[in-house]
């Protein structure tokens, strides 16, 4: 037994040591000394709460224990929310657009490298790696496309290094780089499609270009839907004060109904003001414009509609619109029956008092989390409260 009880502390301890990446449970400030003082760049996973990337990124690369060895031997490591605390000013400092967007900082607080979106496992240590080289990080390829670099690879990889933080010099690497491309591949549209996020983008210049070539691949009817979103995006953001928090809704009225209907640009317009007032936790009026604009929910997708519904579970408070919610996430399940909307559903239920309900999808959610091998454990905590 003495045996036994060794051979599984011994166990035990070996599991301890594996390990995937730790995260400093500090302010940035004393990040950065400690990384200056240990002679190490810094790491900064920078995420936002709601993005799905960032979430697959938590759940299957971050815990790999190759993941963790590198990245705890060579950094020192930062979780930060960009939309929360000081993460706010760290976006604006450090032009963070997109998420998940991992950051390498040196001891003074000067970035090197960057890179973003979900990777995989040996490309997520490969970046890493590449931080750590003088020659191969982003100020030394920037250097080199000055001087005149024309490798195409070379191009594609530096233009998906600053698509999202600098359209600018995005616009030409990727300008020098179609020069060279007789033909378009998939990979080059889409590159360009995500890319381009505004008519004043010199990215733009480049998608109308090429619309010839474009359109090869990608049918004209969609090249023509993606030129309407790029322009909407542009009058939204045009429309909106970030300093006052306030909508010029007659500038958006007007120029978004060059290429919108009335009824079109109206109820786009007040989504946008629905997502941005959720986003800035004015909660009431977010409830507001969202009861309006799904007064009528039955062309709304599955997703879209539990979207909602956990949002209402999560910031709202009055009963009748909760009872709301709940006919959102039941039309969710109807249309398409998983945890993740079985799981609000519960919630939704618990939240306004109806324990039977709650403990009837409760154990429909855990049931179907199983079935499939996702993650329960916050639905079985419900349960057990029930």
């Amino acid at each position: 037994m003495k045996k036994l009880a060794i051979f599984s502390s011994l166990f035990i301890g070996a599991l301890a040591l594996a390990q995937g990446i730790k995260f400093e449970d500090s302010n940035f400030t004393a990040i950065l000394a400690k990384a200056k003082k240990e002679n190490k760049l810094v790491f900064v996973d920078a995420y936002a709460s709601w993005c799905g990337p960032c979430k697959l990124m938590v759940k299957n690369i971050f815990p790999l224990q190759t993941v963790g060895d590198f990245y705890n031997s060579h950094f020192v490591n930062a979780k930060i929310d960009m939309e929360k605390g000081e993460g706010i000013g760290l976006a604006k400092k450090y032009n963070v657009k997109a998420f998940p967007t991992y950051l390498f900082i040196n001891g003074d607080g000067e970035e090197v490298h960057r890179t973003l979106g979900y990777v995989e496992e040996k490309d997520f240590i490969q970046f890493a790696k590449d931080a750590e080289d003088p020659n191969k990080r982003l100020t030394a390829l920037k250097q080199k496309f000055e001087k005149g670099e024309k490798d195409p690879e070379f191009l594609k990889n530096l233009a998906g290094l600053v698509i999202y933080n600098d359209s600018e010099l995005a616009g030409k690497v990727l300008d020098r780089y179609f020069q060279q491309k007789t033909t378009l591949d998939q990979e080059d549209v889409q590159m360009l499609l995500s890319g381009t996020q505004s008519t004043e983008s010199p990215l733009y210049k480049i998608f109308q270009a090429k619309k010839a070539d474009i359109i090869k691949i990608l049918p004209e009817d969609k090249y023509a839907k993606f030129d309407k979103n790029i322009k909407l995006n542009t009058v939204l953001k045009k429309s909106y004060n970030t300093d006052t928090k306030s909508w010029n809704d007659s500038y958006f009225l007007t120029e978004s109904q060059k290429f919108l209907t009335k009824d079109e640009s109206e109820k786009i317009l007040k989504r946008a003001k629905a997502n941005r007032a959720l986003k800035d936790k004015d909660i009431s009026t977010y409830e507001k414009l969202t009861l309006e604009l799904y007064k009528d929910f039955s062309a709304a997708g599955s997703e879209e509609l539990n979207s909602l519904a956990w949002n209402f579970f999560e910031n709202v408070n009055t009963k009748a619109s909760l009872e709301k919610a709940v006919a959102w996430a039941q039309e969710s399940v109807k249309k398409d029956e998983n945890y993740a909307n079985t799981d609000t559903l519960a919630n939704l239920y618990n939240k306004i008092g109806d324990k039977k309900n709650a403990k009837m999808w409760a154990e429909k959610a855990v049931e179907l989390a199983k079935s499939k091998g996702e993650d329960s454990t916050d639905t079985e905590k419900l349960l057990k409260s029930l």
